[in-house]
């Protein structure tokens, strides 16, 4: 893949962004709500709705787009690999996150994560535009690339957590982790997993910045996870979740989203499930 001229880490900060506003190698994507967008973002937005970036089936709200769905993303996106994307949203990551995972799964590296969003944005005094931004189609689009190194699918996880060789990371609430509140045919969680809810990685007092990486990954390790030894992440429907492979990208950690989800865990009548409440 061609590296544009733009030396962005995986997690950039507002102030990093803005010398490069305008530059038709970078591709800003919002994915905070509509009407949020349709008042303000950053210049040079397209705004991407979070449908685009699932695949809903009976028992499962999150999976990966098919290719055709993919192929779809891209031309949406309308970028080549000379691109480099920047992606935000307005509630601390977690849609940005996840357009990030679909990209490395469909073999688009050259992506960044905005910290803090449109919040910290706004709170670093930036200008901001309400205008739809239009964009030239470019030449020689992006060819898909599949890299499911990413990703892991229900079988593969059933093996490993029965085998007890993954570690498994529950990012959604407490409630959800130990079944008291229901959001599929059955609650609580996968074998084995630990619960560390993703919005505990942000900081509300600081316009939704992620807190210290090394902050987190004590956090982590005080629950018992093993960051030199691979993890696989998820949530209701891979949506939280997305945050949380880019806090495991960004600590080094090996780490696959289920994008399945408890919306396909539970919602299988056939799936071991632990509930009960949080270990002391």
């Amino acid at each position: 893949m061609t590296v544009p001229a733009f030396n962005f880490g995986l997690l950039i900060e507002a102030e990093e962004l803005v010398p490069h506003l305008g530059n038709d190698k970078l591709r800003i994507v919002d994915l905070s709500r509509r009407s949020v967008y349709e008042q303000l973002h950053i210049p040079h937005a397209i705004h991407v709705q979070p449908k685009l970036l699932v695949r809903q089936e009976e028992n499962a709200s999150g999976f990966l787009p098919d290719e055709e769905g993919l192929e779809q993303l891209i031309r949406y996106l309308n970028i080549s690999s000379e691109h480099h994307v920047v992606v935000y949203d307005d509630e601390g990551g977690a849609w940005a996150g996840r357009l990030i995972w679909n990209l490395h799964c469909l073999g688009f590296k050259n992506t960044s994560l905005l910290n803090g969003g449109i919040h910290a944005w706004l709170g670093a005094g930036l200008s901001t535009s309400s205008d739809i931004e239009k964009i030239e189609p470019v030449e020689n689009l992006f060819q898909i690339q599949f890299d499911f190194s990413h990703r892991v699918e229900y079988s593969a996880l059933l093996e490993k957590v029965n085998n007890q060789e993954i570690q498994v990371w529950d990012c959604r609430t407490e409630e959800e982790y130990t079944g008291q509140r229901l959001a599929a045919r059955r609650g609580g969680h996968i074998p084995n997993a630990r619960h560390f809810e993703w919005s505990t990685a942000l900081n509300r007092q600081n316009h939704l910045k992620l807190h210290p990486l090394e902050r987190t990954q004590q956090r982590l390790e005080q629950l018992g996870f093993d960051l030199s030894q691979p993890v696989v992440v998820y949530c209701q429907s891979h949506h939280r979740s997305g945050l949380a492979y880019i806090l495991g990208r960004l600590l080094g950690w090996e780490i696959q989203a289920y994008d399945g989800a408890w919306s396909e865990w539970g919602n299988r009548l056939d799936s071991p499930i632990i509930t009960g409440e949080l270990p002391s």
